[in-house]
Order: structure tokens, then C-alpha cells, then sequence
């Protein structure tokens, strides 16, 4: 499979492996714990620190357990201010970094050798939180959309492309663009493996307008009799059909046959699936399709086109966010996303428990639309955001705050009721789609103060306004904010003191065994220092976070100890175990199937060894 090179690609191929491991440090007075709560790990997420660093402080919990990630980075025109500042520690990469300055400007001719660099690790550590039937989302545009698909292709895998989504990002084009005016922005999709498996998107109105006929066998559309085939290419599709209302016989047009063959046509007879019209002297006959018969409940399959009308677009996303709150400043440097768009993405690759990440969080829209969502069908999703930026609490968790609890609004509160796009057959029908505006001015009027119908960008809109002063309506929930603490190499902790026995246990666990630790067992006596285990190994931790303790022979591996693990193995399985000394051979140890494994190097350090 050809491969994406670019400068600095053998420096950071595996800088992801080299990031060290740092513990995720609760921050109480900016959570908002559920009622009654601690603020926790396990929590709604909101991460403050570089998103590479949050990325590896994630894997010894979530490493294969992300259901969906939504990431919105640097779209990299030129204008955004972004700087690559990665430690790499090769020094040919210092010096390029040095001499091409930061932050990255247009003018940087290599500014795409750098926003590679920058999105490689990142990526793979992304690949390697998501989930086996996860899939990830990224927004983009034309700037690196292609380099993007190239590196997701080496990443995640060619076969694993699944949708390049076009998103109209705008409703209208811009007049004093100098060019053609950019009106979409592409969503790359790529899932981990085959068993991912998207959902259908719920039916609109505007799909269940079709289904407008009645019979004894429910409520139904029709559909077209023929194929795109001709009379040349499928002679057998080419044959005589019989109204059975009027006796007439009729043929396919030579150039578009039947789309059954005679004996499925039989079928469809028996079926009932066979229509000629409300008063049956059609001059062709049309195909049933019956509401309740639709695959998947009904839903409707996701396309690669999302309009404006079906996904938001960019002014409501800051009309969104100066709602909740003035953040003008802000919105000088951000282009945040709606919440319809983070929407329609959870809806096609979530359910109710699914765990969703966003690593490029911004104004925390991927937040607000998890919550959204999960107030809508009662779900249980979770979100974990990561905001490298200084407006991690006062913009992205202060959003989250608001929309959780309720915020203080003042004006016009709008809610879009219908939006039905007009084309010529619906403006034949324009009796019937009047009808259908008066119809919902009727019923949801009493809930407004106001409802106006009017003709937007080529669509009947019908929205309710309410003058409202005082609270909206939370839509419940909580998150835990955390920023980083020290780097988990243990040679950071020599000033910072010993590690907890819980931030140590999953970090010897995920390095032992590349699995990720969500509890660590509760220590009791009898435990002997037994942390958790796989389908393999037996993981033990004789620690405490003590450096008299450390010191003294109590910290030691010993034969009694060790008859007392193996005691307590029931599976037989390989028993690792980690300790500050032993008093044991390794032969011995390995006939009794347990590997000694030394505790870091840092740990000897702040015991004086």
C-alpha cells in the first residue's frame, strides 16, 4: 500500500510509545458532580492539558473501550496561530522545529510537514482508544483533507474508510469572496474494524409524507415497477402484464423492463404488492411498499450529503454558544461546531451506553450534544473532552456547567417545528403543505407566544418564538474536570514523593500487560497486594507508597508470601508480580510459575538505593 511521507515522519512514527504516562489529577472546585457525588475519574470527563499527553493518560483505562470519536483540529489555512511544540527528543527534529519558528503561519513552507507531525502520534494513540466496532469522525477541509485520508489509510487501515460526509457548512455563499466561495466542509470516517455497524437515522416528516396510502394490509407508497435495464440486456424482464381491473395488457418500455421476473411478479400478485392506482386502471402498474415493512424500525440510511437544514451550519453554532453565554472574545479565535452536526454523528455510531471522545473539544459542543442526545432517548452516554487551551474551565466546562444546570437567558427563544424543502411537486401540492404549516401552528401554538411561517433558502419554514426571562431547562447530568500531574516515567516523582498505590497499580498493570485496568481490587490482607488480571496473568503489586516501608524487609518477595499468592490462584494462570526486592531465586519463582518484576528505577531512586 503506497505510504504518506513527509519531513519529520521518522521521528514521530512511534513518539506516541515514548509519551510518558501521566496520572489524570481531579480538580474539585471546576467538576460538577452528580448530586450527593465525588467528583471521579469514571465521571463525564472534561481533560485540561495537551491532548497528546491526555491521549496516553487515558490508555491504561479506556485503551479499546471509545465507542465514537469526534475530533474538530486544526484545519491548518494558515490563519489559526497553532504551534508545534511536541517533545520530540531527536535533535535534528529541535533544530528544524527551532529554525522554522512557531506559531505555524501561511507563509510556512512547511507548515504541512508540521501539521502531520503534529496529528500522527495523536492519531495513533486515538486508534488505539477506540473501541474494535468504534468509529472515529473528523472534520476538515480542502487545506488537508488529502494528506488527512492518506495518513488515516497507513493509521487505521485502507479497508477501514468507511464515508467521506460532505457537510454545508453555510446557507448562503459569500459575496465578497474573492474565489469560488467554500460553502462545505468534509467529515472523514473511518471505523477500527469490520464489526463496526452504523444505525439508522431516524424517519422526518418529510420521508413519512410518501407513505400517503391506505389498505387492509397498512399504510403504504409506491414505487416503481421497472429497472434501468433494457429489453436487449434482460429480454426476460421484457414481457406482458395484466390489469386484473380492466383486462388491458401492458408492456415495459424497450429501454427500462420490469423489475421482476414473471414468476416474482406472481409473487407480488399473491402478496398484495401489485397496485394500479386508487380507482385500479393505472396505465402501469406501481410497487407497494408498506410502512411497517421498512428494514430497521423504519429508520432511513445515512448519505454522505448533510445540508444545512439536516445538520446545522456555522452561524447557528455561534448563535449556540452567544446564547448560552457572551463569549465574543472567544469566538474571535474559535470556529465552534453545532451541536446538530456532533448530533446526527452520535446518532448514526452510538447507543445509549456508548462512550464518546473528543480530543480537540474547543467549545465543548461534543458535550453538549452527548447530553442532548441522552435527554432526548434516556441514554447513558459518556463524554471525555480534552482542551489543550487556557479556556478549558471558563469557556468548554462552563458551557457544559450551563447546559447541564440551566442557564439565564433573556429574549427570544426560537425552536425550528418544520422545515420542508420545496421543489415542484410539493408546490403542485401547495394546498396539502399549508394544510400541514396551519396544522402545526394549531397544535404546538399554545406553547409559544408567537408562530411564523415563512420561505428560507428554498424551504417552508415554520418556527415558535417565546419571549422568555429567567432559566431554560438543564438537561441534567455532571462531569469530572482533571488537568494532568506528573509525568508516570516515576523519575519526575523524585521531587513529588511516591505514586498512589491506585495511579502505580494501572500503570504496572498497562505496561505488564497492554491492558487497561478500570478497578483496582480493594486491598485487604488476604489480597497480598493482588491488582486485577487477564485471560493470561495474575497481576500483583507488594507496595506502599512509604519509603521507610520500601526500605525495611517487609517490602520483600518472600517464600511464605509467595506460597500465599499461589495459594490464592485458583486459574492456574501465570502469576506476575512486582516488588521492591526479593528474597527468592528467579528458578525457584519460575517453578512455581511466578515472574518477578522489579518496580521502576525511579522508586530505587527515592529510596536512596
Amino acid at each position: 500500500m503506497p505510504t504518506l511521507e513527509f519531513k519529520g515522519k521518522s521521528f514521530v512514527y512511534a513518539h506516541h510509545l515514548s509519551v510518558p504516562f501521566r496520572e489524570l489529577v481531579i480538580d474539585a472546585k471546576k467538576s460538577l458532580p452528580a448530586r450527593g457525588q465525588q467528583p471521579a475519574l469514571d465521571d463525564n470527563l472534561i481533560i485540561h492539558g495537551d491532548n497528546l499527553h491526555a491521549l496516553k493518560a487515558l490508555l491504561p483505562v479506556y485503551a479499546g473501550k471509545v465507542d465514537c470519536i469526534y475530533i474538530d483540529p486544526p484545519y491548518n489555512t494558515g490563519n489559526e496561530g497553532w504551534c508545534y511544540n511536541d517533545n520530540v527528543r531527536s535533535p535534528l527534529m529541535r533544530e528544524w522545529i527551532k529554525k522554522s519558528g512557531n506559531p505555524v503561519e501561511k507563509e510556512d513552507l512547511e507548515r504541512h510537514d508540521k501539521w502531520l507531525a503534529m496529528m500522527w502520534p495523536r492519531l495513533k494513540l486515538l486508534h488505539e482508544l477506540l473501541a474494535e466496532d468504534g468509529a472515529i469522525f473528523i472534520s476538515i477541509d480542502d487545506n488537508e483533507v488529502h494528506r488527512l485520508r492518506g495518513m488515516l489509510d497507513e493509521i487505521f487501515g485502507e479497508e477501514n474508510f468507511y464515508a467521506t460526509i460532505l457537510w454545508q457548512k453555510k446557507y448562503t455563499a459569500a459575496n465578497d469572496h474573492k474565489g469560488i466561495s467554500p460553502m462545505h466542509d468534509f467529515v472523514l470516517v473511518y471505523r477500527k474494524s469490520n464489526t463496526f455497524n452504523r444505525n439508522l437515522l431516524e424517519r422526518t416528516e418529510g420521508k413519512d409524507d410518501q407513505y400517503r396510502f391506505e389498505d387492509g394490509g397498512g399504510i403504504f407508497r409506491s414505487s416503481d415497477y421497472t429497472c434501468g435495464k433494457t429489453a436487449d440486456e434482460r429480454p426476460n424482464l421484457y414481457y406482458e402484464i395484466e390489469n386484473p381491473n380492466t383486462g388491458e395488457k401492458v408492456f415495459p418500455k424497450r429501454t427500462r423492463v420490469w423489475a421482476y421476473s414473471p414468476d416474482e411478479h406472481q409473487r407480488n400478485i399473491e402478496r398484495g404488492l401489485v397496485w394500479w392506482g386508487k380507482d385500479g386502471k393505472a396505465k402501469t402498474p406501481s410497487f407497494k411498499r408498506y410502512k411497517h415493512a421498512l428494514k430497521g424500525g423504519g429508520g432511513t440510511v445515512p448519505s454522505t450529503w448533510w445540508d444545512w437544514s439536516f445538520a446545522g451550519h456555522t452561524d447557528e453554532a455561534k448563535k449556540e454558544l452567544i446564547q448560552i453565554k457572551d463569549w465574543a472574545g472567544e469566538l474571535k479565535t474559535i470556529t465552534p461546531k453545532p451541536t446538530r452536526l456532533i448530533q446526527r454523528i452520535l446518532e448514526i455510531a452510538t447507543d445509549e451506553n456508548s462512550i464518546v471522545l473528543d480530543s480537540f473539544a474547543g467549545s465543548g459542543t461534543t458535550a453538549h450534544a452527548v447530553l442532548a442526545l441522552n435527554k432526548k432517548d434516556g441514554g447513558n452516554r459518556k463524554f471525555i473532552l480534552v482542551e489543550t487551551e487556557d479556556y478549558a474551565d471558563k469557556l468548554t466546562a462552563e458551557r457544559v456547567r450551563r447546559v447541564i444546570e440551566g442557564y439565564q437567558f433573556e429574549g427570544t427563544q426560537r425552536e425550528e417545528l418544520l422545515r420542508e424543502p420545496l421543489n415542484w411537486t410539493k408546490l403542485q401540492k401547495a394546498a396539502a403543505l399549508v394544510e400541514k404549516a396551519e396544522s402545526i401552528e394549531k397544535f404546538e401554538g399554545s406553547r409559544f407566544d408567537k408562530v411564523t411561517k415563512t420561505v428560507e433558502d428554498g424551504a417552508l419554514v415554520v418556527t415558535g418564538e417565546k419571549k422568555v426571562a429567567g432559566k431554560t431547562d438543564g438537561l441534567g447530568g455532571s462531569f469530572t474536570f482533571a488537568t494532568l500531574g506528573p509525568e508516570m516515567t516515576l523519575d519526575k516523582l523524585l521531587a513529588d514523593g511516591l505514586p498512589a498505590f491506585e495511579s502505580l497499580a494501572k500503570y504496572v498493570f498497562f505496561t505488564a500487560t497492554g491492558r487497561t485496568l478500570s478497578d483496582v481490587a480493594r486491598q485487604t490482607a488476604k489480597l497480598f497486594g493482588f491488582i486485577g488480571e487477564t485471560e493470561v496473568y495474575r497481576v500483583h503489586l507488594y507496595y506502599q507508597p512509604d519509603k521507610a516501608w520500601l526500605q525495611s524487609n517487609d517490602a520483600a518477595l518472600t517464600e511464605k508470601l509467595v506460597d500465599e499468592m499461589v495459594a490464592a490462584n485458583k486459574g492456574r494462570k501465570k502469576l506476575l508480580v512486582f516488588a521492591a526486592a526479593k528474597f527468592m531465586s528467579q528458578r525457584e519463582l519460575s517453578r512455581q510459575g511466578v515472574e518477578f518484576c522489579q518496580l521502576p528505577y525511579a522508586i530505587h531512586r527515592i529510596m536512596g538505593d
